[in-house]
């Protein structure tokens, strides 16, 4: 017989997926009618429609039509595995083996809604400069994940320095990968700009 606490974590779990379900449902339906019929055009009672939830369901997941665009649980995932990395692996060591292990449990299937995502922010002002506070988020995100990896303060300029760096080096291979439409896979240019900074970036 299963113990109450084993029990619990069993019906967190089905929680968790069922939003991670509903959640990527949201975010493939938006990307659809973005493309059919253009992100201007489109409301979040038609996303809403499409995607069989209700419109206050749509806001519990995303707060804003942005927001379903620019959106993803990629960061908090690659920080957590990133923190888990043995102790014996340097700072770049670690964030590479993060991101192959994120990439390999969950991208394969989010991989075209993803790459849409990025054609579509790219594409439009107000979604770029969305994205432009994304990523000082995400650097925020992994000075404090540096910091606790390290036993440095988060305030200290070398691990703010080695995440921005991180963070612009995720930005060009994420270019790369939309000039190239999806061909050069992505975890593979994550991996290799992660390679050239540890090597020093020589020209």
């Amino acid at each position: 017989m299963s113990s109450p606490a084993r029990t619990e974590q069993h019906r967190h779990g089905l929680r968790e997926r069922k939003k991670a379900r509903t959640r990527r449902s949201i975010q493939e339906h938006a990307m659809r009618l973005f493309v059919e019929q253009g992100y201007d055009n489109t409301t979040i009672e038609q996303i809403a429609e499409a995607a069989e939830v209700s419109p206050s369901t749509f806001f519990r997941y995303f707060p804003t039509k942005e927001d379903v665009v620019i959106q993803d649980d990629y960061d908090p995932m690659i920080a957590s595995a990133f923190l888990a990395q043995p102790a014996s692996l340097t700072p770049l060591a670690a964030m590479r083996a993060a991101v192959r292990q994120v990439f390999a449990e969950v991208f394969p299937e989010d991989e075209e809604t993803i790459l849409r995502r990025i054609q579509l922010v790219w594409s439009i002002p107000s979604l770029r400069a969305r994205q432009v506070d994304g990523q000082i988020d995400t650097i925020a995100m992994l000075r404090r994940a540096i910091a606790e990896r390290s036993g440095r303060p988060a305030d200290d300029f070398r691990v703010h320095v080695l995440a921005g760096a991180v963070v612009g080096a995720w930005v060009a291979a994420i270019e790369r990968w939309v000039e190239s439409d999806g061909q050069e896979p992505l975890v593979g240019l994550m991996d290799r700009v992660l390679v050239l900074l540890e090597e020093g970036l020589p020209l």
